[in-house]
């Protein structure tokens, strides 16, 4: 039994905990390693935690930019910047005292570790397509058939093309296409990195509003940017009564309609992505917070949550794949939607 408590506890070791059992503040540990910081934490050896400082890049009104590393946050303040408690405005966030004592916040571009983390994870994206492309120049695809790690590259490829880009947009699917695909791959790889819980992964990266945000912005433009005329006459002059007409009760709904619809995709991936680690981080501090209970039962629920665990892990990779696979359908569906012909033609 020791010898199997060992070896678990050396498994939990590559998780990114950073707290003691009998000092265990559930919320601090759960949106503590779902939330962005200035610093990746790695684990905690001992009561010290093991960090990897990042760069903070401020610009001051007074004194105009800083550069310096966010170690030197912690031992409080530095230059007048300082991390803002709990309780204060911009809690969490940079913030510059002022000579009257009170605090602004600064213009902040800061490497954060969700911003690292999309660098990594845009890095590993460009060597994943590089890795296929070079395959493809040394080789002839009509001929030759890819196998190993190109071929399933194509097999996702193929299916994303096929299955969902082609069938939901039609005729001028190809326009589209790289958009899709990128953002399908992009999705699933930060998706995937975010499940690694030890560096350079576990930065999440898509459970962060503001990245899918900007994923819904650019499906939000590809729609009405590239929308036809009759994607606009349903909108603006539907084929309704002509009272309805005379009260534009059905161009506003279509409006509104413009901008729920790449809110949804917003709100759907950072959520399931968001309750999936939370989901992960509870079953894990479920060992340290039986760790007062007695050996048998923390023995015992160590067990229990690392294969449960381990099956929540297996299950988060469904669910980077099927996040990923959902955002790109709703996306080419809402495009294929801004393309479409009257009927008569």
């Amino acid at each position: 039994m020791r010898k199997l408590r060992f070896i678990l506890l050396s498994f939990l070791m590559l998780l990114p905990l950073s707290a003691r059992a009998e000092d265990l503040d559930m919320n601090e540990y759960l949106f503590g390693h779902v939330g962005d910081s200035y610093e990746w934490h790695i684990t905690t050896v001992n009561g010290h935690h093991v960090t990897i400082p990042l760069p903070v890049i401020v610009h001051s009104k007074t004194s105009g930019w800083h550069v310096f590393s966010s170690e030197k946050l912690e031992e409080g303040e530095h230059d007048g910047f300082y991390i803002a408690p709990d309780g204060e405005k911009h809690a969490g966030k940079i913030v510059e005292r002022q000579q009257d004592g009170s605090s602004v916040k600064p213009l902040d571009i800061s490497i954060t570790k969700n911003v690292l983390g999309l660098m990594v994870n845009s890095m590993v994206l460009l060597i994943v397509i590089l890795t296929v492309a070079r395959w493809y120049r040394r080789h002839d695809a009509r001929e030759e058939v890819p196998t190993g790690f190109a071929g399933v590259i194509e097999m996702i490829i193929t299916m994303v093309q096929d299955d969902i880009i082609k069938e939901c947009i039609g005729k001028d699917y190809r326009r589209y296409s790289p958009y899709l695909l990128t953002a399908f791959f992009f999705i699933f790889i930060n998706n995937l990195m975010g499940i690694i819980p030890f560096f350079p992964g576990g930065a999440n990266v898509t459970g962060n509003i503001a990245v899918t945000l900007c994923l819904a912005i650019f499906t939000f433009l590809a729609v009405n940017l590239f929308g036809n005329k009759h994607y606009y006459k349903d909108i603006f002059w539907p084929e309704v009564p002509m009272f309805l007409k005379a009260f534009p009760l059905m161009p506003l709904i279509e409006i509104i309609g413009m901008f729920t619809k790449p809110f949804s995709l917003m709100i759907r991936l950072f959520a399931n992505i968001l309750a999936g680690h939370v989901m992960i981080l509870g079953v894990v501090a479920v060992i340290f917070l039986t760790a007062r209970l007695g050996f048998a039962m923390n023995a015992g629920m160590t067990v229990i949550a690392v294969l449960f665990g381990v099956f929540m892990d297996v299950l988060e990779f469904l669910v980077a794949f099927l996040q990923a696979y959902v955002f790109t359908m709703l996306s080419a569906v809402f495009i294929g939607l801004s393309r479409q012909e009257p009927e008569s033609e």
